[in-house]
């Protein structure tokens, strides 16, 4: 069991990369989630949203570093979890090189459709915010080496339009065609 472990598991260097990329290889990975009696629960990770960097109008970080934002700027492969209208936990992957704010939202699986719904389902809140992206912290993300991605479907975020219509516009929202 731990040799099938190590050969599916993302080191959190993987995600030091382009966000877009990053976000585009996310696509089909497993999303896991260890509860505390010991279960674990995988989920294929089929959409997803890029957030990259401080030009990006719809980047939390567009407007600079804050005690919300300072996760993003650090180093890739942590989890950055924010609450979205005082009711819905967001849960990010820290993307691209040190210094440089980038992430990408997690906004649904095969099973659970919604960022709001898929924190809900999986408990995911505040707890997990700066941790890194591996097992001891009880989510991490699995390579899914038992499938290839036929087609990525590329739109235009969601509920952003408050980042205008350059920003608005950009074709960051993923997900598995």
């Amino acid at each position: 069991m731990k040799e099938k472990e190590d050969r599916n598991k993302v080191d959190r260097d993987f995600f030091n990369r382009p966000t877009l990329e990053a976000a585009e290889l996310t696509l089909g990975m497993i999303l896991c989630r260890e509860y505390e009696n010991g279960f674990i629960s995988r989920h294929r990770i089929t959409e997803v949203e890029a957030y990259d960097g401080p030009e990006d109008k719809a980047c939390h970080a567009h407007k600079g570093l804050t005690a919300r934002t300072e996760i993003m700027f650090g180093p890739a492969g942590y989890w950055y979890v924010y609450l979205c209208y005082g009711m819905h936990w967001m849960l990010n992957i820290v993307t691209g090189p040190e210094g440089y704010p980038a992430a990408v939202l997690i906004r649904g699986t095969e099973d659970i459709n919604g960022p709001g719904r898929l924190t809900k389902t999986l408990q995911i809140s505040k707890g997990f915010n700066a941790t890194a992206i591996e097992r001891a912290s009880k989510l991490w993300i699995e390579a899914n080496l038992g499938t290839s991605i036929l087609k990525v479907d590329r739109r235009p975020r969601i509920g952003i339009d408050y980042a205008g219509p350059i920003w608005a516009k950009k074709l960051y929202n993923l997900s598995l065609g």
